[in-house]
């Protein structure tokens, strides 16, 4: 995403645990954060503020819960709600959605003042559709409302927020299971994509009637005109093809 908004113009300072080591562009600005660490994010958007003085655009991705799906031989990411391991309620709300709500109130100051700007959260569009086990649910909901309330409170300073819904992202992780079989990857999406469709949305005249609306990103690339790195289109996922 830092990538794609880079060659889309902007200036992107780039945040993570690992951000030092990542194979960016020397252009773009790294700051070592961890979104669990609320004093870590406060001290990421000081760092903006005192080197940008502004922010156009907010990009939470920032996620947790993917981690220990194995434990003790046993897979457990699909197993109920009352079987579930603890750590990863955690994960998913203070390493997603906490995250995105802290980044979000720190990034409202900086965009209030300029009566404009795009707040992005990565979700999914359809909460009310069981998927995967009930924790993520609740989570990938909550984000869902986040954007919605948030939008209400922002449409009066001018300033938008989106969920956007990725498809198959080849992610280092999903490459390596794409070797072993786990997934198809024909229907797949660059890293980059969502980038690309983030600054397509920022320059579009609906933004504003957009805001606080979850999108499958693929089909607004499709309405944007929006390709992929290798020039392909994604067809956009639907609860029948989930």
């Amino acid at each position: 995403m830092a990538i794609a908004l880079e060659h889309a113009g902007y200036r992107v300072f780039a945040t993570g645990r690992s951000i030092a080591t990542a194979d960016l562009p020397k252009t773009i600005v790294r700051i070592n954060c961890d979104h669990r660490d609320d004093a870590a994010t406060f001290r990421a958007f000081e760092t903006i503020a005192a080197e940008a003085g502004s922010l156009d655009i907010l990009a939470n991705c920032a996620w947790g819960g993917y981690e220990r799906m194995i434990e003790d031989g046993r897979f457990t990411w699909p197993t109920p709600f009352w079987e579930q391991p603890l750590h990863r309620w955690e994960s998913m709300f203070d390493g997603g959605v906490r995250a995105a709500f802290v980044c979000s109130a720190q990034a409202a100051k900086l965009m209030i003042p300029q009566k404009r700007g795009l707040i992005v959260s990565l979700g999914f569009w359809s909460a009310d559709k069981y998927f995967g086990n009930a924790i993520y649910g609740v989570a990938k909901a909550a984000t869902n409302k986040l954007t919605s309330d948030m939008a209400h409170e922002l449409r009066v300073h001018g300033i938008s927020t989106i969920t956007l819904y990725p498809g198959l992202v080849r992610t280092e992780a999903v490459l390596e299971a794409a070797r072993s079989g786990a997934f198809d990857l024909s229907n797949s999406e660059s890293p980059e994509f969502i980038g690309r469709v983030i600054a397509a949305l920022a320059s579009d005249p609906k933004l504003p009637s957009r805001s606080g609306e979850t999108i499958v990103a693929a089909a607004l690339a499709r309405e944007l005109g929006i390709v992929d790195i290798d020039g392909k289109s994604p067809i956009p996922i639907s609860p029948a093809s989930l």
